[in-house]
């Protein structure tokens, strides 16, 4: 019977893995220019001194990828939250993770614009310590659901007045910045996909790595701690994990919200709660969710482009609401 288990949910994994190189393809192939995936794949390997070899690889594949990796980081992060503060509306943006990586982005980007190489790093420690601070804030005898994210709104309120103060005192420097507070992946090519991969790497190994831990961590903390497990460790590691991906997909794509919200609740009843199965099938599910939309941004109002932002906006806001309401309806 377990294994019966176990092959069901592989299945579904390669299921999700097909989905997403489709949505891959569809986003290359896809743009003022429409190419069908043949002719993508010639145009990447056989005719390199084409017009088509020219868009595809400077210009659209370097932004699927990025896309692709920051809806991995920031559905990864979500999950993460979502299971170490045991609060199903736990992710970077609602709780204010992303407003401190994205504070310690415009500090870096506005005042040390010749350090702009440093930006993921300096948007993971501001995702740490806004992680942190909401953590520390929100515990008292354990972690309470409603006590967590109203510490979230608070302390996502103070770093948005750190933006809004930044962008006042530097308004000849802002160029892009509304693209940044939205979310978006316009314009986005190889120099920021190789400035993010390395730091999203290092998050998805070391949480693929250690996601048995976090099953155990699941079962409470007085069981966690009679199986071995040093509960507080532990939780610190996935903190210091969710921070890392939050704070790099910020640094490339801005405050795009939602993604850490939909995907790791869509992945869960998809596959169900096991972490091992989980992080796995929200990582392909984010880099799908994100590169869709994104190409639905770039099309929807061709030739004018949208932050991808808003596109997930419009899916995240509903999706929330009835989050919310079936909370209550569950508390009631």
């Amino acid at each position: 019977m377990k294994e019966k288990v176990q092959g069901r949910k592989i299945a579904l994994l390669i299921l999700l893995g097909m989905i997403c190189l489709i949505s891959f393809l569809f986003s290359v192939a896809k743009g003022s220019l429409n190419l069908a995936p043949a002719e993508v794949i010639k145009a990447l390997f056989l005719e390199k001194d084409t017009v088509n070899h020219q868009i595809i690889w400077n210009v659209r594949l370097p932004r699927t990828l990025v896309a692709a990796l920051v809806g991995i980081c920031l559905a990864l992060s979500g999950v993460i939250l979502q299971g170490i503060m045991r609060n199903p509306l736990a992710s970077p943006n609602i709780i204010g993770v992303s407003s401190g990586a994205g504070l310690m982005a415009f500090v870096i980007m506005i005042i040390f614009p010749q350090y702009y190489y440093l930006v993921p790093a300096g948007a993971f420690i501001g995702a740490l310590l806004a992680t942190l601070l909401i953590y520390a804030l929100s515990w008292k005898n354990g972690i309470q659901p409603m006590r967590m994210i109203l510490a979230g709104v608070a302390v996502s309120s103070f770093l948005g007045a750190g933006i809004n103060a930044l962008m006042m005192f530097f308004p000849d420097r802002l160029v892009g910045v509304v693209d940044f507070l939205i979310g978006g992946l316009s314009a986005r090519t190889w120099p920021h996909f190789h400035m993010l991969w390395p730091y999203a790497l290092l998050g998805i190994l070391i949480a693929f790595l250690f996601s048995n831990r976090l099953n155990i961590l699941m079962l409470g903390d007085e069981v966690a701690t009679g199986i071995g497990l040093n509960v507080e460790m532990t939780r610190m590691l996935f903190i210091s994990i969710a921070a890392l991906l939050a704070g790099s997909a910020v640094s490339v794509a801005g405050l795009l919200g939602f993604v850490g919200l939909i995907v790791p609740h869509t992945a869960r009843m998809i596959i169900g709660s096991d972490y091992r199965y989980l992080f796995p099938a929200t990582a392909i599910l984010g880099a799908t969710v994100v590169m869709l939309c994104d190409t639905v941004a770039r099309l929807v109002l061709d030739p004018i482009e949208i932050p991808v932002g808003i596109i997930m906006a419009l899916l995240g806001g509903p999706f929330f609401l009835y989050l919310l309401r079936e909370k209550r309806s569950v508390g009631q």
